[in-house]
């Protein structure tokens, strides 16, 4: 069980009433995310009885939140499933190789450490300047899904967030044709695992405060972040520019992923459009035609959304 957070005692002056506020305010953090969590770990069934998960711990803020909130919500959880923290060491130079070992043994967490020289493999794959990411990205899931099997893991989990999940499905769409996103839950693509993102509710600017709190022995990755013009960073930047100047708009965008509506999209996979027929009668989800879309209302341009007129309640003489 992880060690609880350190409250000092008070004091004469004012010091401890602001040491006070820091700590409640940690504290609904945390709890915030716990709820967020569990949420996502129950709508998308991601944990079960007598499972055994493995988070992979990169070091980073994001992994190390995952590990934190896991455990925690294991000693509540109705049911039981064990914690195994994994960490893959790629011998990036200046890689403080004791760090995390000293970390997950001072929180009591089962854990395996993996070393595999894959920093010389993609420096000597990948020209001077180009992206990494996608080379070191495959080695590395090679190494998890052995890694899994090995430690009779029946999830993997990872520390993606919902930030990380809209970036990727607007890196699909502009890099790569298709509107696909990360979802919660899968199965690899090897189909021996599944995959878990526990934190797919959470906010990447919630984790990043419960982190600071926490103070975790954050390790960066030296081998791709600093390329400039990545794919994600420049998605990141467009997202985080929305949520500034357009409040809700990412909120917006994060639920729309949950309310697909085939039959208004282009998929002949997922909608039989050659084979559609008119009916005659009354069509929930049909085509409006002309119709301004609903709830795209905007108090600058036309009506407010909540006051649209519908044709429907308008007398207008039927053809014959």
């Amino acid at each position: 069980m992880e060690h609880a957070v350190a409250v000092p005692a008070p004091v004469a002056d004012d010091s401890s009433e602001t040491e006070s506020r820091f700590s409640n305010s940690f504290l609904r953090l945390k709890k915030f995310l716990m709820r967020k969590t569990g949420e996502a770990i129950v709508d998308y069934g991601m944990i079960e009885e007598g499972d055994v998960v493995m988070v992979c711990v990169s070091g980073g803020k994001d992994s190390f939140t995952l590990l934190s909130l896991l455990l925690e919500l294991r000693e509540r959880a109705p049911i039981n499933f064990r914690v195994v923290a994994m960490n893959l060491d790629q011998k990036q130079p200046g890689f403080p190789d004791h760090v995390l070992p000293a970390y997950f043994e001072s929180i009591g967490v089962e854990y395996k450490i993996v070393t595999e020289n894959t920093y010389k493999i993609v420096k000597d794959k990948i020209p001077e300047g180009k992206t990494t990411c996608s080379l070191c990205s495959r080695l590395r899931r090679g190494i998890i899904y052995r890694t899994a099997k090995e430690v009779g893991a029946t999830k993997i989990a990872l520390g993606h967030h919902r930030d990380d999940i809209l970036q990727t499905l607007f890196m699909n769409m502009f890099f790569g044709s298709t509107l696909k996103g990360m979802p919660p839950k899968l199965v690899t693509d090897n189909g021996e695992h599944v995959v878990i993102r526990p934190m797919a509710y959470c906010r990447e600017q919630d984790l990043a405060r419960y982190a600071e709190h926490r103070e975790f022995p954050i390790i960066p990755c030296n081998l791709c972040v600093s390329q400039e013009g990545l794919q994600r960073q420049q998605m990141r930047e467009m997202i985080n520019e929305w949520d500034r100047k357009f409040p809700g708009r990412v909120d917006n965008m994060f639920t729309a992923l949950s309310n697909i509506v085939p039959s208004h999209l282009m998929d002949r996979k997922l909608y039989p459009f050659t084979t559609i027929q008119a009916t005659g009668k009354p069509m929930p989800g049909g085509d409006i035609a002309f119709d301004e879309d609903e709830g795209c209302g905007d108090v600058n341009n036309g009506l407010p959304a909540e006051t649209a007129v519908s044709l429907s309640a308008i007398p207008i003489r039927k053809a014959v």
